[in-house]
């Protein structure tokens, strides 16, 4: 007997993705926006299969993302947004709603939302998580395609 070994790759056909891009921090969501374009470009992805939709903030991500899976029929989103460290607890009770929102969708909808959600404690670390040479939003977008490839392959 041996082991079945299912690995994904980052061209999974003819995939429709939403990306959700939240408005607040928009000098920075909108690199990581062309970071996740230039990556799913780069994969096979064409422009009339990518739904970007903008939300105000990165708690409304969730929901957002909801929207793009069940009224757009996506086969997966991408997250992006930045929450940036204050001296109020609100920064914790915004990564927590985001990063259990996405994940809630993943499991209810078995559909992946890859997390590209920043939480830096300021802008500098923000700018380069969304630079040239790591951009977050393209390795989100990554990620994307591999979980719905991985998801095709499995139900193979």
């Amino acid at each position: 007997m041996s082991v079945q070994i299912i690995e994904a790759g980052t061209r999974p056909g003819k995939a429709k993705i939403g990306i959700v891009v939240s408005r607040w921090n928009s000098a920075i969501t909108e690199k990581m926006l062309n970071g996740a374009l230039k990556a799913l470009n780069g994969n096979g992805i064409a422009d009339e299969n990518i739904i970007v939709a903008r939300c105000p903030g990165s708690y409304e991500i969730p929901l957002t993302a909801q929207y793009l899976i069940t009224d757009k029929e996506v086969d997966g989103v991408i997250a992006l947004g930045v929450v940036i460290r204050g001296g109020t607890p609100h920064f914790e009770y915004v990564c927590d709603a985001v990063n259990r929102g996405v994940m809630e969708l993943n499991l209810k909808y078995q559909k992946p939302v890859a997390f590209g959600v920043l939480t830096t404690d300021d802008v500098k670390q923000a700018l380069e998580r969304a630079g040239e040479k790591g951009n977050k939003g393209g390795e989100a977008a990554l990620a994307l395609l591999e979980m719905i490839d991985l998801g095709i392959k499995l139900k193979a």
